[in-house]
């Protein structure tokens, strides 16, 4: 089982758990498809966009249960990045835990399996 990662705010995220399905950020409805990190991008990913936030969840999603919705496409300096064109539904996400930040002000991931 592969897993794709989102971040997302804990506020955000919770109100997703409530309706059943995540719609995505502001930016992800802007740009037609919902964001995702493979394991070895969440913590660049962190860095670049969510730098000093305290109030965030990591989410991972089981690639494989997104089907064609899923489509790996270039982003960031050429690297092929997940997203999924449609809602997020919550049968979908294997996992969801806080995000915190450790004492070096980077976010603390822990095992991405």
């Amino acid at each position: 089982m592969s897993f794709i990662f989102k971040i997302v705010g804990a506020s955000e995220w919770r109100a997703a758990e409530a309706a059943g399905v995540y719609s995505g950020a502001d930016v992800d409805r802007a740009d037609g498809f919902i964001h995702f990190s493979a394991a070895k991008q969440a913590e660049e990913t962190a860095a670049k966009w969510f730098k000093g936030r305290e109030d965030l969840v990591l989410v991972a999603v089981e690639a494989e249960a997104m089907g064609e919705a899923l489509r790996w496409e270039v982003s960031r300096g050429g690297a092929l990045f997940p997203h999924i064109y449609g809602p997020l539904p919550m049968a979908a996400v294997a996992w969801s835990r806080p995000l915190p930040l450790g004492a070096d002000g980077r976010h603390v991931f822990g095992p991405l399996t």
